[in-house]
């Protein structure tokens, strides 16, 4: 089984260090809270907050996922040093366009090729006609 890692406060950790690895790795939602039944969602997924994560040939974000419970929604995939140069840093940032007809429970998944798979916190989207 594969063990998913998913992000915790902070600014409850005592070491820079442990911040930096959890924030760097873990994925984040924005969107809006509601939509209208048919129309275009903009759902924007960032991996890491605060730090930059590597872009190296044997450390970077290889994938980002966007769920709606157990369904795959879309997934944008990358190779080393193509989003910042090999040996940059930043934070991968991909806007995933959706329609709902009714409402989701959306959760996005990073995968670093060093420290594994990354899990968002869930967002409620509700549909309105």
């Amino acid at each position: 089984m594969v063990k998913i890692n998913k992000y915790v406060d902070i600014n409850t950790l005592d070491k820079e260090a442990k911040r930096d690895y959890i924030d760097r790795h873990s994925a984040f939602i924005k969107t809006s809270s509601e939509v209208k039944a048919g129309e275009f969602l903009t759902v924007t997924v960032r991996v890491g907050d605060e730090y930059p994560h590597p872009d190296d040939f044997d450390h970077y974000i290889a994938y980002v996922q966007l769920f709606n419970g157990d369904v795959l929604l879309g997934q944008m995939n990358f190779t080393p040093g193509a989003v910042f140069g090999n040996g940059g840093k930043g934070n991968v940032e991909v806007d995933f366009k959706i329609t709902l007809q009714k409402k989701a429970k959306l959760t996005a998944v990073a995968y670093c090729t060093k420290h594994g798979i990354w899990e968002s916190d869930m967002v409620k989207v509700d549909v309105v006609k």
